[in-house]
């Protein structure tokens, strides 16, 4: 699957890691939704930089659809609650 992190660019990954990538959406959602802005933080730069970290970045003149689209690593807890649906960034 390839992945957009917003200002960065995109990474394919396999779909093997979404248990994991989903672990993290989930801890995300949750401080979104209690407005820990600390824990937001924190999870969101875990969550980016494991997707960093599990994908293989695509060349920049790539142009591929995305399947997931990320936050940048410095969006607002606002910015993000805006790009959510119920289920968090990562589908289940």
């Amino acid at each position: 699957m390839i992945v957009r992190i917003m200002g960065e660019g995109q990474v394919r990954l396999g779909e093997e890691h979404l248990p994991e990538l989903n672990r993290l959406d989930d801890e995300l959602l949750d401080e979104i939704r209690n407005g820990d802005g600390p824990g937001f933080r924190a999870t969101l730069s875990a969550l980016l930089e494991k997707v960093r970290e599990l994908g293989s970045p695509l060349p920049d003149e790539a142009l591929e659809p995305s399947e997931l689209i990320l936050p940048a690593a410095d969006a607002t807890l606002e910015e993000v609650r805006a790009l959510l649906n119920d289920d968090g960034l990562i589908p289940g």
